[in-house]
């Protein structure tokens, strides 16, 4: 971490090899499966439970605002914009780095310091595509899962906090939401998530696999995984946002 540029070129290097080798046979198909229920399944309580409150919040914010202005009838509107472009996939990103990530990292810098690494090598197993690859491919594909689940679970709290307040129908509510939302709103904040899941697991795999400083490398391994997938997920977010509008032009809200 001392030399930045020589840190992100290793990383970089790292996050290629797991792409060459995620095309290359064989595939450990059911190191696959396992992480993606460590992946999906294990997370989707807490990316429920957090849409959920999120998606009442957000909308209790934002009826005190518009009612100011006598806007009362936009509230699904902006709420729904709000979460499918651009809450809903960065909070899902975050929470999986902080659940996911420290996890990976720990695993795989605990099996390096217990020279677990080394006995699957000495069977003529490669130990990067064996552990990493799964990992990396996994964060991938569920990520934009975990994140339409989010969407989901926020637009049913929004509802619910809107129903207690002004008895709105569900009917009323979801063709006021979605007014506005074509297409390339929807899909391409949700797309965009696959990056952040690429960055999950290579960032998190990474300080894991690389760690050589013993015991006290795997907290240190766990820690780094959260922070760098974090701060690398919010730096990513900032360009793929460009990136949409530019492909997109449509989807400027």
């Amino acid at each position: 971490m001392l030399n930045p540029i020589e840190f992100f070129g290793e990383i970089s290097l790292f996050g290629l090899r797991a792409v060459r080798d995620t095309f290359s046979p064989p595939l450990e198909a059911n190191q696959v499966r396992m992480q993606m229920n460590e992946v999906g399944a294990r997370s989707l309580p807490l990316v429920l439970a957090s849409g959920f409150a999120l998606g009442m919040v957000m909308s209790l914010h934002t009826r005190g605002t518009l009612v100011t202005f006598g806007a009362t009838a936009l509230i699904p509107t902006v709420h729904a914009m709000a979460f499918f472009v651009e809450i809903g996939p960065l909070v899902a990103g975050l929470l999986v780095s902080g659940r996911v990530g420290a996890g990976i990292g720990a695993v795989i810098a605990n099996m390096r310091v217990t020279e677990q690494i080394d006995g699957i090598e000495s069977l003529s197993v490669d130990s990067f595509k064996f552990l990493v690859v799964p990992r990396v491919l996994a964060c991938v594909l569920m990520l934009p899962l975990l994140t339409l689940f989010m969407d989901f679970a926020g637009l049913l709290g929004g509802f619910l906090a809107e129903f207690a307040v002004s008895h709105i129908s569900v009917a009323l509510y979801l063709s006021r939401a979605f007014m506005y939302l074509e297409w390339p709103n929807f899909i391409a904040p949700v797309l965009k998530t696959s990056v952040f899941g690429f960055i999950i697991g290579t960032a998190s795999s990474y300080f894991g696999y690389t760690t050589n400083e013993g015991a006290q490398g795997v907290g240190r391994a766990a820690t780094n995984s959260v922070v760098m997938s974090s701060l690398l997920i919010i730096l990513a977010d900032v360009i793929l946002v460009k990136c949409i509008l530019f492909a997109f032009p449509e989807s400027a809200l």
